[in-house]
C-alpha cells in the first residue's frame, strides 16, 4: 500500500506532460494557420476551405475550358434561395454589369437552354440594356405557394419589351429558377403579351390598366363579359384612387386548372397604408386558343374607394350597374352644381381616350338630380350636367356625333332621397347628384 501512494506523484506528473504536449500541437497548429505581417499589427487567417470551389459555366452552359461539345444539360440545376426575391435581384445586378458568366450560374440549365443564352447575351450586350429602379417585382403565383413568377423591369416604354420574366419553383422549402422568358426582339414583332398563360394574361392587363392604356387593356379580355366601361373604371380607379399592385404576392392564385384560372389581386395605396382586393377570372375555349379576362370583380375595390372619399358633399364610386345590364361610369355634382370637379374632368378625360379609339362608337350620357327643388328646375339642371359633360368630352376631341344626351331629372335615383320616416337623406341626395355614360357599345 505505501509503494503505490509513492507512485501517484509520478502517475500525475506523466499526465500533466501529456497535456502539455497535446496543448503545444494545437498552439502550434493555430500558428501555422496565422500570419502577422511585417508592418501590421492585425493577424491574417487563412481559413480552410474543404468545398469544391463552384465553376462558373459560360452563357452557353459549359465550364471554361471545357469541350465545345460539351451540352448544356450537362451542368445540372441553377442554385437555390431561401429568399427568391434575393435571387432574382443577384441575375439582375449580374446582368446589368455585364457578367454573363454569374448570371447563367444563377439561372441555371433547365431555364438556359442555347437558344435563350443567345438572346440573352444579344439582348444585354445591346447599348441600351438597363434596369429601372426598383428592378425586381413580383408578379404573381402560378401554382399557390409552389410557383411563382418574378421579373426584372428593363429601362423601356414599350409594355411589350419591358421586362424578363423568371419562374421560381419550390424545392424543399427553397427557389430556383425553372423558366426563363425574355421580351421579343424587333424581328419577332411586338406582342399584346411577352407570357400569354393565364398570369401572363392577367400580369398584362393589370400593367395595361395601371398605365391607363385603355386600347392594350380592352386587347386581353373577352368583350361579351368584359365591358368597355368595366376597364374604364379599373384604369378610374388606380388613378384616381393611386392605387399600385401590392409588393408581396401581387395576384394570388385562387383557381388553376385546364381551361379556366382565377387570381386575386391584391392593391394598396401608394404611401402603403390601405389595402384592397379584387378577383379576375379567366377563360381558355380550347388548349390552343388564346387566355382572356372574362370576368372582372371590382365590388370590394369600389367599396374600399368610396369609403376613403366618403365625406363632403360629392358622393364617389366611378361604376355602377346599369338596369339594361353592364356597367355605367358615374360622375357626380355637388349641390345645385352643374360644373366639372377636378377629379371628373381627368376621368373624363379616360373617357375621351376611349371614344377617340373609334369614331364609330357612341355613347348616351344620362343627367340626375336629387328630389329637392321642383320638377321643372330639376329637369333643366339634369340637361346642363349632360351638356357640360358632351360639351367637355367634345374639347378632348371626341365628334358631337358621337354622344346621345338625356335629361332626366329626379325621375331615376340611385338612393332614396328620404328616408322611411320621411325626412331628409343627406346621404341619399349625393349619390344622384350624378351624370350616368353608358359605354355598352
Amino acid at each position: 500500500m505505501a509503494e503505490s501512494r509513492s507512485k501517484l506523484p509520478y502517475v500525475f506528473l506523466s499526465a500533466t506532460l501529456v497535456l502539455s504536449g497535446i496543448v503545444a500541437v494545437v498552439l502550434a497548429l493555430r500558428h501555422r494557420q496565422t500570419e502577422i505581417p511585417a508592418g501590421n499589427t492585425e493577424p491574417k487567417v487563412t481559413a480552410v476551405d474543404l468545398k469544391p470551389k463552384p465553376v462558373i459555366p459560360t452563357l452557353d452552359g459549359r465550364p471554361p475550358g471545357a469541350d465545345p461539345a460539351t451540352k448544356p444539360g450537362d451542368l445540372g440545376l441553377g442554385p437555390v434561395a431561401a429568399d427568391p426575391a434575393a435571387l432574382v435581384a443577384r441575375i439582375g445586378k449580374a446582368l446589368e454589369a455585364g457578367d454573363l458568366e454569374t448570371a447563367a450560374k444563377l439561372i441555371g440549365k433547365d431555364a438556359l437552354d442555347a437558344h435563350t443564352a443567345e438572346r440573352l447575351k444579344a439582348l444585354v450586350g445591346g447599348s441600351n440594356f438597363k434596369l429601372r429602379q426598383p428592378p425586381v417585382r413580383e408578379v404573381g403565383e402560378l401554382e399557390r405557394n409552389e410557383l411563382i413568377r418574378w421579373a426584372l423591369e428593363l429601362d423601356g416604354a414599350d409594355l411589350g419589351r419591358d421586362r424578363i420574366y423568371l419562374d421560381l419553383r419550390r424545392k424543399d422549402g427553397q427557389w430556383l429558377v425553372e423558366k426563363l422568358a425574355l421580351p421579343p426582339g424587333k424581328e419577332e414583332g411586338v406582342p399584346k403579351a411577352v407570357l400569354v398563360d393565364s398570369l401572363g394574361i392577367a400580369d398584362a392587363f393589370l400593367q395595361a390598366a395601371l398605365h391607363q392604356n385603355f386600347q392594350l387593356a380592352k386587347e386581353f379580355v373577352d368583350p361579351s363579359t368584359v365591358s368597355d366601361a368595366k376597364i374604364a373604371g379599373l384604369c378610374i380607379l388606380f388613378e384616381e384612387g393611386n392605387y399600385r399592385l401590392r409588393a408581396e404576392k401581387p395576384l394570388r392564385s385562387l383557381l388553376n386548372k385546364p381551361g379556366a384560372a382565377g387570381y386575386l389581386a391584391n392593391v394598396e395605396t401608394a404611401d402603403g397604408k390601405q389595402a384592397a382586393q379584387f378577383s379576375l377570372m379567366l377563360g381558355q375555349s380550347s388548349p390552343t386558343a388564346s387566355w382572356k379576362v372574362g370576368e372582372v370583380n371590382l365590388d370590394q375595390l369600389l367599396d374600399d374607394y368610396a369609403k376613403r372619399f366618403a365625406g363632403g358633399d360629392v358622393y364617389y364610386t366611378p361604376l355602377v350597374k346599369n338596369p339594361r345590364g353592364g356597367d355605367t361610369l358615374v360622375l357626380y355634382f355637388e349641390f345645385n352644381e352643374d360644373q366639372l370637379g377636378e377629379r371628373t374632368r381627368r376621368q373624363l378625360e379616360i373617357v375621351a381616350q376611349i371614344l377617340r379609339t373609334d369614331a364609330g362608337k357612341k355613347l348616351t350620357i344620362s343627367g340626375h338630380t336629387d328630389a329637392l327643388g321642383s320638377k321643372g328646375y330639376n329637369d333643366t339642371l339634369s340637361e346642363k350636367r349632360a351638356d357640360v359633360v358632351r360639351d367637355f368630352l367634345a374639347t378632348k376631341g371626341v365628334a358631337r356625333k358621337q354622344i346621345v344626351t338625356e335629361a332626366k331629372g329626379m325621375t331615376q335615383p340611385r338612393r332614396p332621397n328620404f328616408t322611411e320616416s320621411g325626412a331628409d337623406n343627406p346621404e341619399g341626395r349625393r349619390a344622384n347628384r350624378r351624370t350616368e355614360i353608358y359605354l355598352d357599345f
